[in-house]
């Protein structure tokens, strides 16, 4: 017994550190954020700084930025997370078949999730959305329609391209996974007892797929709130607001105009509303899990 009350001790001794030095690195830049979320500070105007009260906030939820970037995340979240599901189960049903090189396939699928957001967004930029010289208008030129601008024409669209396509390949490696511990004996009674491929679809492949999807909405979510790479290399936030999400405001108060306090008054309007957002999912769609 003292043996094992020792060896708890000499765990949590060992653990404490790094608890300690995790919480420190969490904690910090948060209190930092809070501090300055309340303070005059921009580098354009360093006389002018002190205690600034809820002004930065008056500031940043009254600005008609705001409004457009939080539609914009909305739009964003929801047409890629839309995308990714509706796309990831009908590439799951077709890679779960046999097709013949079906290895290299399905590495050639789930591919694009591993190149880095910075590079996909050059790729669309300059490969396939350029104008100019992109395979996009190449097609159109060779159909002998006008090539189309689409970083400038449809500017948010763009960018839900891009991102739907570098999630496509998560949701399609969730979901597939999903398919292949589907009871095929269970399939194949409902077949004989003449359910068709939409009757097997609805009764039985979609209810097994539920805790998948949830999974697969609960992780993107997280990540499509604060897509900023693909926005920065493409379009960066234009034209205008026309793809500016919160994220990337933030990053432009900072960085762009120099005012720390409004842009730190952003990042805690940010965690609180990335925070109400994971609340709902977690009570509302989480509970798949638990079924």
């Amino acid at each position: 017994m003292a043996a094992t009350v020792n060896t708890r001790r000499l765990a949590r001794a060992m653990l404490t550190p790094a608890v300690v030095i995790l919480f420190i690195w969490m904690i910090v830049p948060l209190v930092l954020t809070l501090w300055y979320s309340f303070q005059n500070y921009s580098l354009l105007n360093p006389e002018n700084v002190g205690f600034a009260g809820w002004s930065n906030y008056r500031y940043f939820l009254t600005d008609p930025a705001f409004f457009q970037a939080f539609a914009n995340t909305l739009i964003l979240t929801l047409s890629v997370l839309a995308i990714t599901v509706v796309g990831g189960i009908l590439l799951g049903l077709l890679l779960d078949q046999f097709i013949y090189g079906q290895g290299i396939v399905r590495i050639l699928v789930i591919s694009p999730f591993f190149i880095m957001p910075t590079v996909a967004a050059l790729v669309w930029k300059n490969m396939l959305m350029n104008p100019n010289y992109g395979i996009f208008a190449w097609i159109a030129t060779s159909l002998g329609f006008q090539p189309v601008a689409w970083l400038e024409t449809y500017p948010l669209f763009s960018i839900i391209l891009i991102v739907a396509w570098q999630w496509l390949p998560f949701a399609t490696l969730i979901l597939l996974t999903a398919l292949q511990s589907l009871d095929e004996e269970q399939k194949e009674a409902a077949g004989m007892d003449g359910a068709g491929f939409a009757s097997l679809f609805v009764y039985i492949t979609l209810p097994h797929l539920a805790r998948a999807i949830t999974v697969v909405i609960l992780i993107e979510t997280i990540f499509l709130l604060s897509v900023f790479a693909e926005i920065l290399v493409t379009t960066g936030g234009g034209p205008g607001y026309a793809t500016t999400n919160i994220a990337y405001l933030i990053y432009h108060l900072a960085l762009l105009d120099y005012d720390v306090g409004g842009a730190s008054a952003g990042g805690v309007v940010a965690v609180i509303l990335a925070n109400i957002v994971a609340i709902f999912l977690v009570r509302l769609v989480g509970k798949n899990l638990e079924a």
